[in-house]
């Protein structure tokens, strides 16, 4: 895949890199990104030399349809890992199952503190259960990473993407080591992974929103949906409006031929 795809993503974007010398060259570490566009997952692992296993969700894997099956084929081929987020506990264990299976082999583990990609290209809270926990209890230690311009390539729905330079800068590892079998504790979950947003906030440079990407998402298509709604009615009244005017055009008409 990296001969493959990686080589001509390079030739093509030209991504910039800053701080590759922050990935270890061997042994566990985890990746810790914003998350802009679908694009991210392939910019990362294409500049680096190492494989970078992240988890995505299982629909890439069970969508059905010709389109469908070749994306399962992409992922299962660069060796991604489907998480079911359907059950009670969502994307948390599953991620954190996966996350220590990819470690405990002294692989690199790419994540989305997020969630999921970021509506409008700020940067949200992050959730505290698969990063925090995963950095935990392996102890790995978690690099920031800040993808920079990759939602202008290719925005949610664009299929075709925009021929133009992604930036990709990577921090310093961040050692956690200090809160080692605290796993379970939610008040240092919540505390490494504002540390590590942190970091990537300061990276990215975006605007950070205290809010879930998730809860950002659903107040986004409510609102859409509300002004589509607003939209109808407003075309509906003024349609009644109009049929009005013309009803009143006619019945003053007929009045007029009367009294002739």
């Amino acid at each position: 895949m990296k001969v493959s795809i990686g080589g001509p993503l390079k030739l093509a974007f030209r991504p910039w890199v800053e701080g590759l010398e922050n990935v270890p060259a061997e042994g566990a570490a985890i990746l810790a990104s914003n998350h802009l566009s679908f694009s991210d997952s392939f910019f990362l692992p294409a500049v680096l030399d190492r494989k970078v296993t992240f988890i995505a969700k299982a629909e890439y894997f069970t969508t059905p349809g010709v389109k469908g099956r070749l994306t399962a084929a992409f992922f299962k081929g660069v060796g991604q890992l489907p998480v079911d987020r359907s059950g009670a506990r969502g994307a948390g264990e599953a991620a954190i199952r996966s996350g220590m299976e990819v470690l405990e082999r002294g692989e690199l583990f790419g994540i989305y503190p997020e969630g999921t990609r970021s509506p409008d290209g700020r940067l949200y809270r992050g959730k505290p259960g698969g990063l925090a926990r995963v950095a935990l209890a392996t102890g790995a230690p978690v690099i920031p990473v800040a993808m920079i311009d990759t939602e202008k390539i290719q925005p949610p729905g664009k299929v075709v993407p925009k021929l133009m330079r992604p930036g990709i800068r990577i921090g310093k590892p961040l050692d956690f080591s200090r809160y080692q079998g605290m796993e379970h504790d939610r008040f240092v979950l919540r505390a490494v992974t504002d540390e590590v947003m942190y970091e990537i906030m300061r990276l990215s440079g975006q605007e950070y929103v205290d809010m879930y990407a998730a809860a950002a998402k659903r107040q986004i298509a409510e609102a859409a949906k509300a002004g589509k709604e607003a939209e109808k009615a407003e075309q509906k009244a003024a349609k009644a409006a109009l049929a009005q005017a013309e009803k009143d055009k006619t019945d003053r008409a007929d009045k007029d031929t009367s009294a002739s």
